[in-house]
């Protein structure tokens, strides 16, 4: 597809596209309609019920239906696994809901894309203007365009009269782009470059003119975003993949011991019912039924609690994914700079200053080397701040301003030195002119006529032949040292424009260029969109928790260069977007690794360096507020959009939304992330101990029925008293170490290893002694308590037997008790934490006793759950089974601290 209609002349472009300045014909328009379609974005939804059915392919949701299938078929037989089936199936059904929702806004994006099209656009028709449906526009077509219209479909400009562009949507430019229909050089140029093209979505500021139709619906830049959006896949979160891999490890483990139990029961003789309900209730007792719905909380209340801090999550795996991003690719205007052009230098007298304050705050001090100086004192730095003031129409507020943003910004720089509206009159104003690339006018104050003159330093200086001293004294022009100054402020990437003014006679109505000649030359103002503050302390500190930040702008390679530094972001070597292209794939990865400023980027690059960091085994958050941006948003690992500058397109796109759009919310935002994954580890670190526990108990019942009669009765828990356990485990002493407060030095260490599996070293061991330090115990009370029942290997005593069973279930609470108490911290002794600190973890300890008391002294409780109320007297020996797990725990610990020392 033709892409460079900017690198040809207007003869040879309309000839190309067999089109005249009167436009198409009717009958023309109709065939080629019919060869290239409508202008529109025509994309096909997934259906509802495809996208609902996948829900059903994580394997965790598969072993859990086929389980739920069997304790059903196995309570319709006259077991009691109903309960187990209900909670089973209701966590299948929740996971499949969450995961249906969320995959419903991914598509969110191409649907905000086709919102941005023209609904309507005049075109010229056989020489004649008329109103057409947007959508029925071709090559070739005339459109006729003015202030306020909206471009609708890709132009190439043949008629300009003073057309601006905003193409801030499109390219993140926050200025609008002065448009020509002159051809223009090169090959590739990135849309920001090309200045005689108009792109569909974008509109005119101001202006008016003719432009011809190259491009429409999909093959516009617009359609190719929507194509990169709609192929864009970032894959399985590091989460997701370790979630992944980690259930499937647990699934076929369990299987393989179930399979194992059922098998040596039927070789012991044991009937084959027997047998099989032993390894399901094993089955079902070492699956975490809770699990998803555990880590969907967790993500959830970090979601929340980034929310407070102005980063709205609206996919669920970003909360966490931020704990693991090494690399953030940020914009610059707006979310590492204030978005708001400031002056931060003038040149005045033949002295330079410096100005403080940033935006629309007129609160600002101007600094001649150490001192702070008042204009009021300075004549000519006073002279200089009233040409800016007064050849200008900004407007400035209270909360803000209103203009063009260069005039914003010296209207602001002549507030900060008092300067007001209010007793000089305009008279008469030459506009700017792109071809004059000046603007004048002349105004009456204080009963003299004055022209002040404001433009670029290269055309100002050659019509000046005088200046003032700083004392105010008039001396001949320097115009060599006044342009060094202008390009002295050019190499720090300052915006720059000379000012000069002369005084006219009393009399003096008109202005015309031929008054702007021996003028006084009254200075230089030099302007940027200054880096935030905020931004620069928070890239320090990425620094220090080892996240590398990169700039990723359409800007000026100069600028990007010299906000970079400022920021602290290595600047030593700027790529742009054409040498990026002529990169392959091994050399863009190469680049990526040691380059951290990209400049003057088209949407296709931005997608290209988050693909080459991630290739390079980095977890990637990519930051972004324009259409343009969307695919490299999709890509990333997290995409990240601007809740207050960006467009639809890029919220819809993303994973995360900042809504105050500054830099240090994603740093506060990684600190949540990071803090997610610690409480992800805990919880893991809890829950599945506590269920290994729980299959010990049942496959130990099992292997030791054989020689122990006890066991063969009856197992040391029924199956609902473990899915009871389960449940109010995960509810009650699972979910409050999700609230445990933050560590202090998350920040300051690196990024997790995105490839370190859940199940490594640490994770066996926990699994390995956590679960027999629980299991044992309520082995021991069961068999203590409830050999006596037996006699000649027969039940002699049901109820007393039923009682061992109650106090082998309370045994086991305080097992879990004296666990979770420790399990606050992963490495950290519990005698080293504030035991008040985590009241949730108080609450949920105390409930638990509080409920299971229930099915202990209820009546209808207890034959629901098969316990019964027990002698008093054996209280103390079940309190004992806190212990065992506590010490275990704490062990652990201690040697684990021990190995990790030096040697």
């Amino acid at each position: 597809m033709e892409r460079n209609w900017y690198n040809r002349s207007t003869e040879e472009l309309l000839a190309q596209l067999r089109s005249g300045t009167a436009g198409l014909g009717e009958d023309e328009a109709a065939e080629r309609l019919a060869q290239y379609g409508l202008n529109e974005l025509e994309f096909r939804k997934t259906p509802a019920w495809m996208r609902l059915l996948r829900q059903f392919h994580d394997p965790m949701v598969i072993i859990l239906l086929a389980t739920a299938c069997v304790t059903g078929i196995l309570t319709a037989l006259g077991s009691h696994m109903l309960p187990d089936t209900i909670v089973i199936a209701s966590v299948v059904v929740l996971n499949a809901v969450l995961g249906f929702v969320q995959e419903g806004k991914a598509e969110g994006a191409l649907d905000a894309l086709r919102n941005m099209m023209v609904q309507e656009c005049l075109v010229l028709r056989d020489g004649v203007q008329r109103r057409i449906p947007a959508r029925q526009l071709v090559p070739g077509d005339i459109v006729v365009l003015e202030g306020g219209d909206k471009i609708p479909a890709d132009v190439r400009f043949i008629e300009v009269s003073n057309i601006h562009v905003d193409e801030s949507s499109l390219t993140g430019e926050s200025v609008p782009v002065q448009k020509q229909t002159d051809t223009l050089e090169g090959h590739n140029l990135v849309p920001g470059d090309q200045r005689n093209m108009g792109f569909s979505g974008t509109f005119l500021s101001q202006g008016t003119g003719r432009a011809v139709v190259v491009e429409t619906g999909r093959n516009t830049v617009f359609g190719q975003i929507a194509d990169m959006v709609k192929a864009a896949d970032k894959g399985l979160t590091p989460l997701q993949r370790q979630m992944k891999k980690f259930v499937q490890t647990l699934i076929v483990a369990i299987l393989i011991v179930g399979a194992f139990n059922f098998g040596y029961g039927v070789y012991l003789g044991y009937n084959t019912a027997y047998s099989f309900l032993g390894a399901v209730s094993l089955v079902v007792a070492a699956i975490p039924e809770m699990l998803p719905a555990l880590v969907t909380s967790i993500l959830a209340l970090s979601g929340v609690v980034m929310a407070h801090r102005k980063a709205l999550i609206r996919k669920l795996p970003a909360a966490e994914t931020l704990g693991a991003t090494s690399v953030i690719c940020s914009d610059k205007t707006g979310t590492l700079t204030e978005n708001r052009m400031t002056v931060t230098r003038v040149c005045a007298g033949g002295r330079t200053y410096e100005v403080s304050g940033t935006g629309y705050d007129i609160q600002g001090q101007f600094h001649y080397g150490q001192r702070t100086v008042s204009p009021r004192e300075q004549p000519a730095l006073l002279q200089l701040l009233n040409c800016g003031f007064y050849c200008n129409n900004a407007h400035i507020s209270g909360v803000g301003g209103t203009g063009d943003p260069t005039e914003l910004a010296l209207r602001i720089s002549g507030a900060k030195a008092e300067l007001v509206v209010d007793g000089v009159q305009r008279l008469v104003e030459i506009p700017f002119d792109s071809s004059a690339k000046y603007m004048a006018v002349l105004v009456e104050t204080g009963g003299k006529r004055l022209v002040l003159v404001k433009g670029a330093p290269e055309v100002l200086v050659p019509m000046c032949n005088t200046e003032h001293d700083a004392a105010g004294q008039l001396q001949p022009f320097n115009s060599s040292a006044a342009l060094a100054t202008a390009r002295l402020f050019a190499r720090d990437a300052l915006r720059t424009l000379g000012f000069a003014f002369r005084e006219l006679p009393a009399g003096h109505d008109g202005l015309c260029h031929e008054d702007l000649t021996e003028l006084c030359f009254a200075g230089l103002q030099g302007m940027i969109d200054p880096p935030k503050q905020s931004a620069i302390d928070a890239i320090s500190q990425c620094k220090q928790a080892g996240i590398r930040t990169v700039m990723i702008t359409g800007d000026h390679p100069d600028t990007a260069q010299a906000v970079a530094r400022q920021l602290g972001i290595s600047a030593d070597t700027v790529m742009t977007g054409a040498q990026l292209s002529e990169l392959h794939e091994a050399g863009l990865r190469e680049v990526t690794e040691t380059v951290s400023v990209f400049a003057r980027v088209a949407p296709e690059h931005k997608q290209a360096i988050a693909q080459a960091l991630q290739a390079n085994g980095h977890v990637v958050a990519m930051t972004g507020d324009g259409v343009n941006d969307a695919p490299a948003l999709k890509v990333a690992d997290i995409g990240i959009a601007m809740g207050i500058s960006g467009t639809e397109v890029a919220k819809e796109a993303s994973d995360m939304v900042l809504a105050d759009d500054n830099f240090a919310t994603i740093v506060a935002a990684v600190e949540e992330g990071r803090h997610a994954w610690n409480n992800l580890q805990k919880a893991i670190l809890y829950t599945l101990p506590t269920n290994a526990a729980q299959a010990l108990l049942i496959m130990g019942a099992i292997l030791l029925a054989a020689f122990v009669p006890l066991f063969a009765t009856r197992f040391v828990l029924e199956p609902v008293q473990i899915l009871w356990i389960n449940l109010l485990d995960s509810v009650l002493l699972t979910m409050p170490l999700m609230m445990e407060p933050k560590e202090a030095d998350l920040l300051h260490n690196p990024p997790r290893e995105p490839r370190a599996r859940i199940i490594n070293a640490l994770f066996l061991q926990r699994v390995v002694v956590m679960g027999l330090a629980i299991a044992l115990p309520g082995f021991l009370l069961y068999y203590h308590l409830g050999a006596p029942a037996m006699a000649g290997g027969e039940i002699v005593d049901e109820l007393l037997l039923t009682q061992a069973q109650t106090a082998a279930f309370w045994g086991i609470l305080l097992a879990h008790f004296g666990y979770v108490v420790s399990a606050r911290s992963i490495y950290s002794s519990a005698f080293t934490l504030n035991p008040f600190s985590n009241p949730w973890l108080l609450a949920g300890i105390t409930l638990s006793i509080a409920i299971r008391f229930i099915p202990t002294l209820v009546p209808e409780a207890a034959a629901l759950f098969r316990t019964a109320p027990f002698p008093v007297h054996w209280w103390p020996l079940i309190l004992l089974c806190f212990l065992p797990s506590f010490i275990a725990i704490e062990t652990d610990k201690a040697l684990h601290k021990w190995w990790a020392k030096p040697q």
